[in-house]
């Protein structure tokens, strides 16, 4: 049996018995019953993934994987590829967006190659390459199977390498030019939707290039013909390597009792696919932010995940997830002290 079906047997439901508890501290909190809104919320949902009434959620950690994308070659994204590992270092040095925020946040970044199409030793950078980039998936199948299941597997190694660090939350995030083109796909085959539907710009594609990127994904949807009912190989047919690490980590977090933070567009098509693989992920991620990609409604919807923020946001990185960590530590915070009728004596 491969780690990844081991790991997603481990996935159990959460603690009905904990969420319990939680709910009857935070309905005698001095406040009326349910006015935290989404802060209730997700303190029960921590309590029923830890297991337990209270809880830490002070040591987190960002893991964001980096891959390039064969299907760049199709002119679906204005940017050069080479951005790819320029760019990628400055996750760990901490000076892009997800770096500068998890700094504010008090969070650790981890930054694992998985595909970047280059051959040096990027500075900073764990090197799980698979290799240099995914094939062109308007052309064939974006990697072979073994290659699907080895991006899972890379992320389910990594979510549980930071788990026993002491880690206590995790949010993915990600880099790759053009990887809006593969998650507009994934969103397209799950959703059983037209691609342009789910196609935006991306990272600044002009309009008029929209349809074109659509029907790129739909050219390579048509020629690969993934199995909309078999994630493994809707992420070997037209996903990322990226994408399938990041889905990794989902799975390896639930299977840890560990809460993930979902970030944007790109983690929310890895979010399908480990939903995919197994529904109970689901009790276990935390959606960060609203994107502003148009795929992002068709995804949250087919989840059923409601985004704590909405902040008009489409950077990625995992800028979202690790902004996101001060809600959740302001939730837990509250709950955990503020004040209950009973300790003031007013009477409830």
């Amino acid at each position: 049996m491969s780690l990844l079906e081991i790991t997603s047997k481990k996935i159990n439901s959460l603690d009905e018995l904990s969420i319990n508890q939680a709910k009857q501290r935070l309905d005698r909190l001095i406040k009326p019953a349910g006015s935290l809104g989404k802060m209730e919320d997700i303190c029960m949902q921590l309590a029923g993934i830890y297991g337990s009434k209270h809880f830490d959620t002070s040591k987190k950690v960002i893991i964001a994987f980096a891959g390039d994308h064969g299907v760049y070659e199709e002119g679906v994204a204005p940017d050069p590829q080479n951005i790819t590992y320029l760019q990628f270092p400055n996750f760990a040095n901490g000076l892009c967006g997800v770096g500068t925020i998890s700094k504010f946040v008090g969070c650790d970044v981890v930054a694992v190659d998985v595909g970047i199409n280059c051959d040096h030793k990027l500075e900073g950078i764990i090197d799980r390459k698979i290799r240099k980039g995914t094939s062109n998936m308007a052309k064939e199948s974006a990697m072979s199977r073994k290659e699907a299941i080895k991006s899972l597997e890379i992320g389910i190694e990594m979510a549980e390498k930071c788990i026993n660090e002491g880690y206590k939350i995790v949010g993915i995030g990600e880099m790759g030019i053009c990887n809006t083109t593969p998650s507009s796909a994934i969103i397209s085959v799950i959703g059983d939707c037209d691609p342009l539907d789910v196609t935006g710009i991306g990272a600044g594609l002009k309009k008029e290039r929209i349809e074109h990127k659509a029907n790129t994904i739909r050219k390579a949807i048509e020629l690969n013909k993934p199995n909309p009912e078999d994630a493994v190989d809707i992420l070997a047919k037209v996903g990322g390597f990226e994408i399938g690490a990041m889905a990794g980590v989902i799975i390896g977090c639930s299977a840890n009792n560990i809460p993930v933070v979902v970030d944007g567009f790109i983690s929310y098509a890895a979010a399908l696919l480990a939903h995919k693989i197994n529904p109970r992920t689901r009790d276990y991620m935390i959606a960060s932010h609203s994107s502003a990609e148009p795929g992002t409604e068709k995804a949250l919807e087919i989840i059923k995940l409601s985004p704590v923020l909405n902040m008009d946001m489409r950077l990625g990185e995992g800028s979202g997830a690790a902004l996101a960590f001060n809600i959740i530590e302001a939730s837990n915070y509250t709950y955990t002290n503020m004040a209950t009728f009973d300790e003031v004596d007013m009477g409830r």
